[in-house]
């Protein structure tokens, strides 16, 4: 009885055994990361998407901007024919998000200007602005492209081409807007604040900052704003604002007292846009394009290439979905209605919360 309890009790597992299941254990995690960084990667991936047909519109207006059948995507950027590049700049302007990215955009700029089959761009812009900085890249980018390739860049406004999307349309040559379209909203936001020391006094919160320098800690929430705070970051929206104004100036060849007084930060719609001269002509997408393409002798011969960013979502993007949303279920329950009032209040002030500051942004109502 002895020898057989003995015989089917299991041994434990020798040094080697345990070397190689360690090993084991590594290379699947190793598979893992690669599938996830895969995903990534292919998701983030340059997306061109084939010259579409267009298809009619009823009459000569449409309240959609375009209709476009569908159609596969692919990643050659081989030409055999002359082209025109629709190169479309949608969302909040900034390094990255689902639907705008800054490397991507850069990129394809650059590459349509080397490449000589490219003989001019449309860009399809629905946009409500975003950073200063990347705005004034992306303009800085299409006067280069202009400059190298002697090409014309039009410009077609979707439903909102506002504040830095306006900035970003003043590089065209020519500017048609949808009937719809909202656009304008010149002007600047450097910063925004949100006091709360009064709050935290009232519920016995101390919350300490240390920092070396006066000014260090301007527009904390638990620093006061003072007057040498809102004068600093007025001056930075100045500076930004007079750029602004005199890219606008120099693009629609204006007077810059007639610009600033248009720019005090209102949208307008397109015909408002027209009658004052911040857009040429009020049209449909596909007349817009038609109208490029009448402009060049050989347009028979020229073909037209839509270029597009889509960022292919993959599991880690739900998962960090997931757990952000998990995350302030969490903290508000703890925190109670001080964490519910300090969102609500970011909610509020209307600025995205990864946007860059100072910003030419327009928040909708």
């Amino acid at each position: 009885m002895n020898d057989l309890h003995e015989k089917s009790v299991k041994k434990p597992l020798g040094k080697k055994a345990k070397r190689g299941l360690l090993i084991l254990c590594i290379t699947v995690l190793i598979g893992l990361t690669a599938g996830i960084f895969e995903l990534s990667t292919v998701g983030d991936s340059l997306h061109r998407i084939r010259p579409l047909d267009l298809l009619p519109l009823p009459g000569n207006f449409g309240f959609s901007p375009f209709r476009l059948k569908k159609a596969d995507g692919f990643l050659s950027s081989i030409h055999f024919n002359d082209y025109i590049a629709v190169l479309y700049i949608e969302g909040v302007i900034e390094d990255a998000n689902d639907s705008y990215n800054q490397e991507w955009l850069l990129d394809t700029i650059a590459e349509l200007t080397e490449d000589r089959k490219n003989r001019g761009m449309l860009l399809y812009i629905d946009s409500p602005g975003g950073g200063v900085y990347q705005s004034d890249e992306i303009y800085l980018a299409l006067e280069d492209y202009k400059y190298k390739t002697e090409n014309p860049v039009w410009a077609y406004m979707g439903p909102l081409a506002a504040s830095g999307g306006y900035y970003i349309a003043c590089a065209a040559d020519v500017i048609y807007a949808n009937r719809n379209t909202l656009t304008g909203s010149i002007g600047v936001i450097s910063a925004t604040s949100v006091d709360l020391t009064e709050l935290f006094a009232r519920h016995g919160i101390k919350m300490t900052t240390v920092t070396a320098g006066k000014n260090k800690n301007m527009f904390n929430i638990n620093s006061p704003l003072t007057e040498e705070h809102r004068a600093i970051m007025q001056s930075i929206a100045d500076e930004a604002y007079d750029q602004f104004t005199q890219i606008v100036a120099e693009s629609r060849d204006m007077e810059i007292r007639d610009v600033r007084r248009l720019a005090d930060g209102r949208i307008y719609t397109a015909f408002q846009a027209e009658k004052n001269g911040l857009i040429d002509y009020v049209d449909t997408y596909e007349n817009t394009l038609n109208n490029m393409r009448n402009s060049f002798s050989d347009e028979d011969e020229l073909s037209v290439e839509h270029f597009r960013f889509e960022r292919k979502k993959n599991l880690y993007d739900y998962l960090y979905k997931m757990s952000q949303t998990a995350g302030r279920l969490l903290q508000s329950k703890e925190a109670g209605i001080d964490s519910l009032l300090l969102e609500s209040v970011r909610t509020i002030s209307g600025i995205p919360e990864n946007i860059p500051l100072p910003a030419y942004y327009y928040h909708a109502p």
